[in-house]
């Protein structure tokens, strides 16, 4: 509880400004890129570190959150975070060049990195237990659908202004939320601010450590993984995590709390909130990629497609968040990995014939599952987290989810590749001059471009040509419908886990009732 008697709807609007503002830029930019790189003169490629540096930043700041808080105290903090995101993402729309925007993004992933664990604690340490899960009903509103509508709204921002304006967005959101955090914003009475020695052993091991797990995360698949010298180099440099741990497990003021990790429900909860983020992430860059290869949707449709699953979760998160109160929330939660999982499973059985109602109707339930999968899955896991941990719980949490959606989306791109090449082989054995099937395919595709104007030779090229072609997509599309299987079963799999998760206090129980 805070130490003046707020609403606590005033100081959830409060912190999620800002929240919303930061996870809104973690995917805004994706559709931007393009443009950013010929505004700057640069390749595309080269315009991708506008990413890269804004998600190693963030990562490095993340686990360090609590113990940041508990040192200068966390209504300082919020507000430290918030005026430098605001005002590095005017430098960001200001950047004359893209070294220049590299630098403000590192300075804008810094000081966003807090934002998500500190708004998290702030809103389960406001609310009454048996009210917490209305509250992580509004909190994942910004936390799930902003990643969802980023690239739809950076798309539209981009096409009718100029990239510039999706970081210009962020000025009016961050002084209304800076304002609201000065007026209804306090520490509560037993964070005191702790003045003891900072364990700079600890912190360096965790900078190096996850900023070198982040960057080979996020530039593993461009460089072709351990054939890069540098990725090589950079994931053994990323082995100081393991350091950290024994480190931090010794320390008597560790950085990252570990010990929270004895908590088997919220131990449990971290694992879930991991695979939440490998699916959500993975997923989320899968379809894009395959509504513009296979069925040729422009960039901003793409993002547009993926709407409905945005909506599911907007329109499922406040009433999953009150349900919370009157069902044991393990029963959602396990619900919601059903459904994740059926639904998944229903993408997988996508082919090259399927029209937009297809691709709609399984993302607007997937949206609705990840809403019943969020907000139990956190109210659950922070159920026993006593008020003094919160904020080292929060971090670890956030960051966990952060992890698991880099891992995710290196892991399903990486999939792609490889296993798009292993079907094209496979599907080519079945391609014979000596087949049937494939003769009557070649003379149709022959005698089309011969009916267009094309002389024998040539049409006869074109269709091999075209008949290569065919084979290329079937082979993506089998790749894309069995990653989509597969990442369905895995959260099939994992419902057993929710049994090993206690009932929170303000679940369901004959005593919530009254």
């Amino acid at each position: 509880m805070t130490e003046k008697h707020v609403n606590p709807w005033l100081i959830a609007f409060a912190v999620m400004f800002a929240t919303f503002m930061e996870v809104l830029d973690t995917t805004v930019v994706n559709v931007s890129l393009p443009h950013i790189a010929s505004s700057l003169t640069a390749t595309t490629d080269e315009a991708t570190w506008a990413l890269t540096s804004y998600l190693v930043a963030n990562a490095i700041i993340l686990p360090m959150t609590g113990w940041l808080a508990s040192t200068f105290g966390r209504k300082r903090l919020l507000m430290w975070s918030t005026a430098g995101f605001t005002l590095a993402s005017f430098l960001c729309g200001a950047a004359p060049n893209l070294a220049s925007l590299v630098i403000f993004r590192i300075i804008q992933g810094a000081t966003g990195g807090a934002l998500q664990p500190l708004s998290q604690a702030v809103l389960l340490e406001s609310f009454k237990p048996e009210e917490r899960g209305r509250a992580m009903g509004f909190w994942g509103l910004g936390i799930v659908v902003a990643p969802i509508f980023g690239p739809v709204f950076g798309g539209w921002v981009t096409e009718n202004y100029s990239w510039r304006w999706v970081f210009y967005i962020n000025l009016p959101v961050g002084i209304v939320s800076l304002l609201m955090t000065q007026l209804y914003v306090f520490d509560p009475p037993y964070l005191r601010r702790e003045s003891s020695g900072i364990d700079y052993w600890g912190m360096g091991m965790l900078i190096v450590g996850i900023g070198a797990l982040q960057f080979v995360l996020d530039k593993g698949q461009q460089e072709d993984w351990f054939s890069s010298t540098m990725i090589t180099t950079l994931s053994i440099v990323s082995a100081a995590l393991i350091a950290l741990i024994i480190h931090q497990l010794r320390s008597k003021e560790p950085i990252i709390d570990l010990h929270l990790f004895t908590d088997r429900s919220y131990s449990v909860g971290v694992f879930l909130m991991t695979v939440l983020g490998f699916v959500l992430y993975g997923s989320l860059v899968l379809l894009p990629i395959m509504l513009q290869t296979l069925f040729g949707y422009p960039s901003l449709e793409a993002g547009e497609a993926m709407a409905p699953r945005g909506i599911g979760s907007l329109f499922m998160m406040p009433i999953v968040g009150t349900l919370t109160a009157k069902v044991d929330a393990r029963k959602l939660l396990a619900l919601g990995l059903f459904i994740g999982g059926i639904t998944m499973i229903w993408l997988g059985q996508l082919n090259l014939q399927a029209g937009y109602w297809d691709i709609f109707w399984p993302q607007l339930l997937q949206g609705a599952g990840m809403a019943l999968l969020f907000v139990p899955l956190t109210t659950v896991s922070m159920a026993t987290i006593a008020p003094q941990r919160m904020g080292y719980a929060t971090s670890l949490f956030n960051l966990m989810r952060n992890i698991g959606g880099g891992i995710g989306i290196a892991m399903t791109g990486t999939m792609l590749a490889r296993t798009r090449q292993a079907n094209s082989a496979l599907l080519g054995e079945h391609v014979s001059s000596l087949d049937p099937t494939t003769t009557t395919v070649l003379d149709q595709l022959k005698a089309g471009f011969m009916a267009a104007g094309a002389d024998v030779v040539s049409a006869t090229n074109q269709a091999y040509i075209a008949l290569y072609g065919m084979i290329q997509r079937q082979a993506a599309m089998v790749s894309f419908v069995n990653i989509f299987r597969l990442l369905g079963m895995l959260f099939i799999v994992l419902i057993p886990l929710v049994l090993i998760m206690r009932r929170p206090k303000g679940s369901a129980g004959p005593a919530a009732a009254h």
